[in-house]
């Protein structure tokens, strides 16, 4: 099938709008494509950025009496706070460009944080003017035993892009193929079921992943309270804190992905309910 007879295909249905350029109409998808790619992997690099570098304290439940008390936190890494952001990103990307474009994007975005990596290591190896031990070689650490701001910040960007970039790839393709998986399925409808059913699976693997590598691949930096049960921590504390704020934010967007493809089924001209995987119009 020729270019011009698919473009015609994908504006069938619109004859009620005004006529507007194919040359004009073209440019007008990919912009909206770059500003959803960008805003997605803008988002991911801050994320990473921002990581572990705080914990953000929701709810704490104390357990026990007088020596033998205890307490269970429940808290989020500051960096989880826009990752629902991501999804959203990739959900419209799915929808209007089809699966090839996003998986594109999401491998786009992990070369993206290699390089921030790269950069933080080049930057850690470059001289600059930190006191260093003369027998260990080694930075001086203060007072409070921290090294000098870059290097705090460095460890913990590498620990944290280090386990969210596995878990990100594997909760991101997954999330991808979900959504088309449940767009096939129900021939394009529901659009619900595929913005929240892909989500709020591919956010438990992505959740369960980043907090078992960061706690046992990585440099210790999830705090744990005195007298806690690693395990019963983690697991409850912070994957379940973590999991549920994600779920939350993943029902909270079904709306504004509505109102999203609403706006923009007319704008790009394109019926998500006649696109397949591959961002083709069905025959």
């Amino acid at each position: 099938m020729q270019t011009t007879e698919r473009e015609n295909k994908k504006m069938t249905g619109f004859e009620h709008l005004p006529h507007i350029d194919e040359a004009k109409l073209k440019e007008r998808r990919e912009r909206v494509f770059i500003l959803m790619a960008g805003l997605f992997l803008g988002t991911l690099t801050m994320l990473n950025i921002l990581g572990i570098t705080r914990f953000i304290k929701l709810y704490e439940i104390g357990f026990g009496e007088g020596d033998a008390t205890w307490s269970l936190v429940f808290a989020v890494a500051v960096g989880v706070l826009p990752y629902p952001m991501t999804f959203l990103c990739t959900d419209l990307i799915s929808e209007f460009y089809g699966k090839r474009r996003a998986n594109y994007v999401v491998l786009i975005g992990l070369l993206l944080n290699a390089w921030v990596v790269f950069i933080l290591w080049v930057g850690g190896i470059l001289p600059g003017w930190e006191a260093i031990d003369a027998e260990t070689g080694r930075l001086v650490a203060d007072a409070a035993g921290r090294k000098p701001l870059f290097f705090e910040l460095q460890a913990l960007a590498f620990g944290a892009v280090g386990a969210s970039m596995i878990a990100y790839l594997a909760a991101q393709l997954c999330d991808v193929w979900l959504f088309h998986f449940w767009k096939k399925l129900t021939k394009g409808k529901h659009l619900w079921l595929r913005n929240n059913g892909s989500t709020l699976v591919s956010q438990m693997v992505d959740t369960t992943a980043v907090i078992l590598i960061t706690y046992y691949f990585t440099t210790p930096s999830l705090p744990i309270p005195d007298g806690t049960s690693v395990w019963f921590q983690l697991l409850v504390g912070y994957i379940a804190a973590g999991y549920i704020f994600k779920m939350f934010a993943a029902l909270v967007d079904t709306p504004i992905i509505y109102a999203a493809v609403y706006y923009l089924k007319d704008y790009l001209r394109i019926d998500p309910t006649k696109m397949h995987e591959f961002g083709d119009v069905e025959d």
